[in-house]
């Protein structure tokens, strides 16, 4: 957004007649009027009563309104303008569906000091910055799953939806299936020439109704291309989170074990793509990855907006100018 004058020079050419005018006022010291004693020759002149209390000051408050007025008028008369730009896509991107693990494991701190939640929760808003033309959407997995955000291209919602997602906000276990499930049905509705669905989790499936396995195998059908985003490292791992629920801080040491063959298998059947990330750095790699291998092409146009701001600057100069002329008549009589 930028502001501007599309008569810049008006603006300029009616601000140096207003100083220049104010200077030789100034320096003259009111040349239009001459001194004209009254009162019989020779004799006392009448003197002038001073002006009321609270008069001097109404009458440098009408000054200063006169002076907003006129440089209010002068700044309309350059034609004042605010120009926006707005991308607009021509073409369809994918739509994409990320379904993330929020059971309390991801709070192991493996990764760089930070934990495996908040690191994918980081890279994930990264990402849906890179990818303006695809609309992408969230589903949370812990003992259930659901759909936190369809997807769609709003990336303020999108972003303030996952910045509120806490560890165990859906209980303690881990219902892939579930979360493959949830985002099947609703990748099934959309009428997007390509759809993706990326599974991020640091476990085996330990809840739901639904074996991960089935669900991987429904996306193979639809022709959804899936990833599965492998976190973690195994071992002894620290952890460290607040249950949403009691509100009790929970701190120790947590035994990172997790079935890669299971995970890797549930890619094959979703005839999809396996990625391993023990550290931060292989994460950020999982992600430039699947950024990679989702390009889509599109086409867009650049869309330049107007706005005259002429009358926001007018109409308040009329108006002052017209009440300062009003509050001279009426209540001063003119006589300043």
């Amino acid at each position: 957004m930028s502001f501007s004058f599309d008569n810049p020079f008006l603006t300029a050419a009616g601000f140096i007649i207003m100083l220049v005018a104010a200077f030789v006022l100034h320096q003259l010291k009111n040349p239009f009027f001459a001194a004209v004693p009254l009162g019989a020759p020779g004799g006392t002149p009448f003197k002038i009563s001073k002006p009321q209390t609270g008069v001097g000051g109404l009458v440098k408050l009408l000054k200063i309104m006169e002076f907003i007025g006129v440089f209010l008028l002068l700044l309309s008369a350059g034609d004042p303008v605010v120009k926006t730009s707005e991308t607009v896509w021509l073409n369809r991107g994918a739509d994409i569906i990320f379904i993330l693990d929020i059971s309390p494991s991801m709070a192991a701190l493996d990764m760089d000091g930070s934990n495996r939640f908040i690191t994918a929760r980081n890279l994930l808003s990264d990402f849906i910055q890179k990818r303006p033309g695809d609309n992408i959407g969230l589903v949370a997995v812990g003992e259930d799953a659901a759909l936190l955000v369809p997807p769609t291209s709003d990336r303020e919602a999108l972003n303030t939806r996952l910045n509120h997602l806490r560890i165990g906000d859906l209980g303690d276990g881990t219902a892939l299936g579930m979360g493959l499930t949830v985002a099947a049905y609703h990748l099934d509705k959309s009428d997007a020439r390509h759809k993706a669905a990326v599974i991020i989790t640091d476990g085996e499936n330990n809840a739901g109704h639904i074996h991960p396995e089935t669900a991987a195998a429904i996306l193979y059908d639809m022709g959804i291309s899936f990833y599965v985003i492998a976190v973690g490292s195994a071992g002894e791992v620290p952890i460290d989170y607040l249950d949403p629920f009691t509100r009790i801080r929970r701190t120790g040491i947590f035994d990172s074990r997790f079935d890669i063959a299971s995970l890797r298998r549930l890619s094959d059947i979703g005839g999809g793509t396996f990625i391993y990330a023990p550290s931060a750095d292989a994460f950020a790699a999982a992600f430039a990855q699947l950024d990679d291998a989702e390009l889509t092409v599109q086409r867009s146009r650049v869309i330049y907006k107007r706005q005259s701001l002429f009358l926001q600057f007018f109409i308040p100069a009329v108006l002052l100018l017209i009440a300062v002329r009003f509050i001279r008549l009426r209540v001063l009589g003119a006589i300043v």
